[in-house]
């Protein structure tokens, strides 16, 4: 039976330009679906933009656009961003796409039939920037008096008509979800902050807007508009069909996993699992969220000048570069900092020197000693069934980090095969074997290009065209580089092509 696995990252909210923390979730939740289609998986793989709401009414009037016009503009800057950084998603979903407007007035009036939904006033403090709501205890105030939310978003007293949902209700439904399913929000310190404040009690939330209109409006009612994370959180279901349960799409329903950025963590462990319970409709199986970037020691900031364009990192390190770096660099939940420095570092020492200088060694010697031509394999010795035996054990150490997002570990595993293989062509000396025995040289030789073969097949995820470029020199087919291919050995006797270099050292420009 086919496996499914359906991953989203978040849907990225138009009112400003993509920026690396974009590109990192994207390529955190494309790495998930390319190893899932390498292990066989049947992958369905969900991005987009949200469209939305006051805060992109108030940029598009800024920018001197109808919102419509404003989002088409930025909503296709994201999709070039995913484009650019090799994002291989199955949907690119907008929610102001006529499907998705359909797909949440469905919801709405699932929610509404089943008692959920009731008219109200509002009356509480309200961010603009985070379009979210705020009790009194969250907020602090600034030297100037000024009020602000948690996120340092400045806030307001607003009162109006609201139709509320009844969130108050799911307040023992969610903590039982979180007791009976312990990996539902990762990391652990995200689960215990979205533990402390369910547990803190629910207030019924607010789902609908009358001071703006540019939003999806609510059925039977459209002097209101929908609440935007309510419109914005339902893309997950509208990507899969919703509300058509028979569009073959829908099977991947349940997801299983979104990845998000961890400052909207709560919206996605607590209002959209209480959503989906409401109408009867399954929760997603896990919510992973990742941690933030710093430039050179200081938070990105459009005032400082130091926010990072992805694009214009691929043209300074190319693409599988930054990828390795992004995925290399830090703990997925963690917070991190990217540098000049540090990526010159991780492309030199790790990519150029440990991986790339191993793979073009080992097949610049096939070429001279061995006329090209792949040798056999022979019965192995110590040495060598310790470092097969390592590299036989990658796919499975791998797939346990990746299920996790322990994106780093899972590279760390590749390099501790890599350094093992360094280690054992600089002790087993094959270029010296030539003279002393070359039979053994010749197995040598094949052991080091079975174990490349299993790193750079494993690596396809995180680099797809320079993995790729690795597996053409190391003469694997087409077809067989997936992970189910490496049960099976290459076919001695293949002429290899001649070895390239796949990654070249980083060399500063003279100023």
């Amino acid at each position: 039976m086919t496996q499914r696995f359906y991953v989203t990252t978040p849907i990225y909210y138009v009112n400003g330009a993509p920026h690396i923390g974009h590109a990192y979730t994207s390529v955190a939740a494309d790495v998930l679906a390319r190893f899932k289609r390498l292990d066989g998986y049947e992958v369905f793989f969900l991005t987009g933009t949200d469209e939305h709401g006051q805060k992109v009414e108030k940029a598009a009037a800024a920018a001197g656009l109808a919102p419509q016009d404003f989002a088409d503009r930025v909503a296709a800057d994201f999709r070039a961003m995913a484009d650019r950084m090799g994002i291989s998603y199955d949907r690119f979903i907008r929610t102001t796409e006529p499907a998705h407007k359909h797909s949440t007035t469905v919801l709405w009036e699932k929610l509404a039939a089943a008692g959920h939904i009731y008219l109200g006033h509002y009356e509480g403090w309200y961010a603009v920037r985070d379009e979210a709501f705020y009790d009194e205890e969250e907020l602090a105030t600034k030297p100037d008096g000024t009020r602000v939310a948690p996120t340092g978003a400045p806030v307001e007293w607003v009162r109006e008509p609201s139709y509320f949902f009844r969130l108050s209700a799911f307040q023992e439904p969610l903590l039982k979800l979180y007791e009976t399913h312990p990996d539902f929000i990762a990391p652990s310190s995200r689960r215990n902050e979205v533990i402390s404040f369910v547990r803190g009690g629910l207030h019924d939330l607010s789902v609908s807007r009358t001071s703006f209109r540019w939003g999806i409006p609510v059925p039977g009612d459209p002097a209101h508009v929908m609440y935007v994370w309510l419109d914005a959180l339902n893309n997950y279901l509208t990507g899969v069909g919703f509300p058509d349960t028979s569009d073959p799409r829908f099977a991947f329903w349940p997801a299983d996993l979104h990845v998000v950025g961890k400052d909207i963590i709560r919206f996605h462990a607590v209002y959209w699992p209480a959503f989906l319970m409401a109408a009867g409709i399954a929760v997603p199986k896990r919510v992973t969220s990742n941690g933030w970037w710093v430039v050179e020691g200081e938070k990105m900031s459009k005032s400082l000048g130091n926010v990072i364009e992805p694009g214009a990192l691929v043209d300074a390190f190319g693409l599988d570069a930054v990828r390795y770096f992004l995925m290399r660099e830090k703990p997925f939940g963690a917070d991190g900092s990217i540098s000049h420095a540090a990526i010159i570092s991780r492309i030199n020492v790790e990519l150029a020197n440990d991986l790339g200088n191993l793979a073009q060694r080992s097949l610049s010697l096939i070429a001279r000693n061995c006329a090209g031509i792949l040798p056999d394999r022979a019965a192995p010795t110590e040495a060598d069934r310790a470092l097969l035996d390592a590299a036989a054990g990658l796919a499975e150490e791998m797939r346990a980090a990746i299920d996790r997002q322990s994106f780093h570990d899972a590279l760390e595993a590749v390099w501790r095969v890599i350094r093992a293989a360094n280690a054992y062509i600089d002790h087993q000396a094959p270029w010296a074997l030539k003279r002393t025995d070359p039979a053994r040289m010749a197995a040598v030789l094949r052991v080091l290009v079975d174990v490349l073969r299993v790193a750079a097949t494993l690596l396809q995820p995180f680099m797809p065209d320079s993995a790729g470029r690795m597996l053409d020199q190391l003469g694997v087919p087409a077809g067989a580089r997936d992970s189910a291919a490496l049960a099976t050995p290459l076919a001695a006797g293949i002429a290899l092509p001649a070895p390239q270099g796949v990654f070249p050292r980083y060399v500063e420009a003279e100023a």
